[in-house]
């Protein structure tokens, strides 16, 4: 199963947008329960600016909160698993505040968030989830004050710029979508290339599985084909600028030129560096049109790859 993989990606994911907002603790255990909170969250106050910048996820955090984000539709149980980590917790904190004689109020008590890509008016209904009330939450269900607990529903969320952050821990055509999105975002935005490289780094587990004749499900599938239809469209786009760069030098030469900058760029962004080995194969894979290059170079690890075209090299 690939779940395993998308809950790492996942607390990867969070981790990297809300560390500048505030202290992260992942995987925290539960000793009484023998569970672990997925993401454990506690704002900084020096982080309100930055918390703009993740727009309906930033909202998320201006108070103590339990993540809890779920690759498949989530069930009663895993329902009643999340509230019995947060009634832990909010105990914790509750026994730390009379033992070092603190007032503390239902406001400043962790806030569960379970995110979900799908869920059912019959399930939220048998939880008595309610629609938000407030202003550009469509997709976020809470349960009564008391309860200190939300569902967000990542496939109602509308798509816009707001939700992007989110609807990255959805899945199919959602993630797919959001995953397009994040592409295209201006360069200069902090987070845009740190998250780019967590999605290729679940893209390039889910390829490994895929290469070993590991069952992925659809949207998995759809994924890995989606990123592939991206690169291929960035040569695209590459090649027609060395053409128009490099009409002196010749057609070929700008296209070969462009390939060749192609296989650096998803070197760089799989393996971070170029190193001899590397460098040294990349004329063999340049053989290969880039319909069958590019799904290997997502899909084949790092000593695979080597191995493969070294060996062609050879002969």
């Amino acid at each position: 199963m690939t779940r395993f993989i998308h809950d790492q990606f996942a607390k990867q994911y969070l981790s990297e947008l809300l560390s500048s907002l505030g202290t992260v603790e992942t995987s925290k255990e539960i000793h009484s329960e023998g569970r672990q909170i997925d993401l454990l969250f506690m704002p900084s106050p020096t982080g309100s600016d930055r918390r703009k910048d993740l727009g309906l996820l930033g909202r998320l955090t201006t108070t103590p909160a339990l993540f809890e984000p779920f690759r498949n539709p989530v069930t009663p149980s895993d329902i009643r698993t999340c509230l019995i980590k947060l009634f832990v917790i909010i105990s914790e904190c509750e026994r730390e505040a009379k033992r070092t004689k603190i007032s503390l109020n239902t406001a400043q008590l962790p806030q569960l968030w379970i995110l979900t890509p799908t869920a059912s008016s019959n399930f939220l209904q048998q939880f008595r989830f309610r629609p938000s009330s407030k202003d550009g939450e469509q997709g976020i269900y809470n349960l009564g004050t008391g309860w200190r607990t939300a569902m967000v529903v990542i496939h109602q969320l509308p798509q816009t710029p707001e939700t992007l952050w989110l609807r990255l821990l959805g899945r199919g055509r959602v993630q797919q979508r959001a995953v397009r999105e994040l592409e295209a975002l201006p360069r200069e935005n902090r987070l845009r290339d740190n998250v780019i490289r967590l999605v290729k780094e679940l893209i390039s587990l889910l390829a490994k599985r895929q290469n070993k004749e590991q069952d992925l499900d659809r949207d998995d599938e759809e994924l890995i084909m989606t990123l592939t239809q991206m690169y291929e469209e960035a040569m695209a786009e590459i090649r027609q600028q060395a053409k128009e760069e490099g009409r002196e030098e010749g057609r070929e030469e700008g296209q070969k030129q462009a390939t060749y900058r192609l296989i650096e760029n998803i070197f760089r962004v799989r393996f971070e560096a170029i190193d001899e080995e590397l460098a040294g194969i990349i004329e063999s894979i340049m053989k290969l049109s880039s319909q069958e290059f590019t799904p290997l170079l997502l899909q084949l690890s790092r000593e695979d790859l080597i191995d493969r075209f070294q060996e062609q090299e050879e002969k």
